[in-house]
């Protein structure tokens, strides 16, 4: 009689396990008298009869499926196992974690812009994760036709919204076009909202959203970058300054041609024009410090006092002793900055 009471016996157990495999359902098959469960970490058995829920079980370890199974199923109680017959029953085994999946976009998204008329091509990539949270809605919809779920399915599913939605919540509220990434949290929260209500009617939820980063045409970047060195330099002039000074020192801009003759000129002159405002202000500052009541009271008299024959007989030089550049009657050498006067 022992021999075939193990003849008989099997065990329960997931046998085709994988980390990106949602469920799998041990079906097709009677549950023998002696016969095991097995759960293991990470895991929730359900047993199906019907397509109705007998019971769940969650904790893992190794269950005697007559004594420590059965006498807590909700219509099988009074099962009695035959000799030569089993009790069959589907058995569904649920993975238990938090999925991590990532994403991005196969083909950029058009976003309408008043700047372009065609709108913003954008391209986007992140992760987000999800987990079953509903046995009874998982069975009605997809383990009562499948056999497995893999996160490859529910990744399909979600990428194939992910485009509409991207649009969607970046182009609410005015979203700037050329600084997605400071809007990406809110962008994220609202899409996940979203996704929550498409897969919810599976039995899952979205517990997570990222965006970890908005990709524009090069052209575009490029845009962007040289409007940020205009902003962060504060103007133009400081900028074509800052400019020709790395196409020098990069080799771009080279002695000996008109334009590296060009190019020392133009700084030379725009380092002067700065050199003479600062000197002005300067001077302006020191008069007023000298003269710190500029309206005297009445029968008060004020002097000019006379230039002196050293001022009127100093001549600026024609040509800068320094470097030799032309000189137009300024005090500072327009090319070097040397001092004529």
């Amino acid at each position: 009689m022992g021999f075939f009471k193990n003849q008989f016996s099997n065990v329960v157990e997931w046998e085709e396990f994988r980390d990106d495999m949602i469920f799998w359902k041990w079906s097709n098959r009677e549950i023998k008298k002696g016969s095991k469960l097995i759960i293991r970490s990470g895991q929730d058995a359900i047993f199906v009869n019907n397509g109705k829920i007998e019971g769940i079980f969650e904790k893992e370890g190794v269950y005697n499926i007559d004594s420590d199974i059965i006498p807590f199923l909700s219509t099988l109680k009074g099962f009695k196992f035959g000799f030569n017959s089993g009790m069959r029953v589907e058995v569904l085994f649920v993975n238990t974690k938090e999925f991590t999946v990532r994403w991005g976009t196969q083909s950029p998204i058009l976003i309408p812009t008043p700047q372009l008329p065609g709108g913003m091509p954008i391209r986007a990539n992140g992760t987000f994760n999800f987990k079953v949270t509903d046995y009874m809605t998982l069975i009605d919809k997809i383990a009562g036709m499948k056999e497995s779920y893999l996160v490859e399915d529910v990744k399909i599913r979600i990428t194939s919204v992910l485009d509409q939605l991207l649009m969607k919540w970046i182009s609410r509220e005015g979203k700037d076009m050329f600084n997605l990434q400071a809007n990406a949290s809110d962008i994220a929260k609202g899409i996940q909202e979203d996704l929550d209500m498409q897969v919810m009617d599976n039995g899952m939820t979205i517990t997570g959203f990222q965006v970890m980063s908005f990709n524009y045409p090069q052209e575009i970047q490029d845009m962007i970058t040289k409007t940020a060195s205009h902003e962060m330099i504060g103007n133009l002039q400081k900028y074509q300054q800052v400019s020709m000074t790395d196409g020098i020192a990069s080799g771009k801009v080279k002695g000996g041609g008109a334009a590296s003759d060009m190019a020392g000129m133009m700084m030379g002159m725009n380092m002067a024009n700065e050199m003479m405002k600062n000197m002005n202000q300067n001077q302006g500052q020191n008069q007023n410090n000298q003269n710190p009541n500029p309206n005297p009271e009445a029968g008060q008299q004020t002097s000019t006092p006379a230039p002196s024959s050293s001022s009127e007989g100093s001549k600026k030089p024609n040509f800068c002793p320094n470097c030799g550049a032309k000189n137009e009657g300024a005090n500072f050498c327009p090319n070097c900055g040397y001092k004529l006067s």
